[in-house]
């Protein structure tokens, strides 16, 4: 229940944080965020509709190349996170952009809250992205390290995303400097802090059995 809790909760920091970014998208996006606004832009529906169906895209290549990353985690990421920063764009109570300089708090806000929120649902042990699985399965089919392969596709999403006049500016490379750090934090405090509720509540029901 603790898990399930914190991974819903993350999955929804983590479209909190996309939304926020996109208030002020003309200084720069995340590569996936590029190319989802970028689609958006071009043929409607939705950034989180866009979301979902590149999400549903890499689960479905993840699964013909090595489907040990994929679970039932990994299909809720790909289903909700775009749906729940639209609905966040769609109540409209979010800060929007100033063309000044409180726009880049804006954004290193949402920044942060979508590196805490990928941190949470991470911990929880449910399943990860459909974007960090396919990266998963990349690495092991190529022999790439990890790193070189994230390096590799998101070089490729944000070239496509470009050309279709997607939101790239200098922010864009920046983007995972900032968020990683915060990414590997979050996920090492909610995974000791998850660790130890759950230590508590078997010594709770151990006493419980053992009065």
């Amino acid at each position: 229940m603790n898990a399930l809790f914190f991974f819903f909760l993350g999955l929804t920091f983590f479209g909190l944080g996309n939304a926020l970014a996109v208030k002020v998208k003309y200084l720069g996006l995340h590569p996936w965020e590029v190319l989802n606004v970028a689609l958006y832009q071009r043929y409607g529906l939705t950034i989180g509709t866009w979301s979902v169906v590149c999400g549903l895209v890499l689960v479905l290549v993840s699964l013909l190349v090595d489907r040990r990353y994929i679970n039932i985690g990994t299909f809720l990421n790909a289903l909700l996170i775009g749906p729940i920063m639209d609905i966040f764009l769609w109540l409209d109570i979010l800060p929007t952009a100033m063309h000044s300089w409180p726009d880049y708090i804006i954004l290193l806000c949402g920044i942060v809250i979508t590196g805490v929120g990928g941190g949470m649902y991470v911990a929880a042990g449910i399943g990860a992205g459909p974007r960090d699985g396919f990266m998963l399965s990349i690495s092991d089919k190529t022999g790439l390290s990890v790193s070189r392969a994230r390096i590799i596709v998101e070089s490729i999403v944000l070239g496509i995303g470009f050309l279709l006049g997607g939101p790239v500016f200098i922010v864009t490379f920046i983007y995972t400097f900032i968020q990683s750090p915060v990414f590997q934090q979050a996920l090492k405090i909610f995974r000791s802090f998850l660790h130890a509720l759950e230590h508590r509540q078997s010594q709770s029901a151990s006493f419980r059995r053992f009065p």
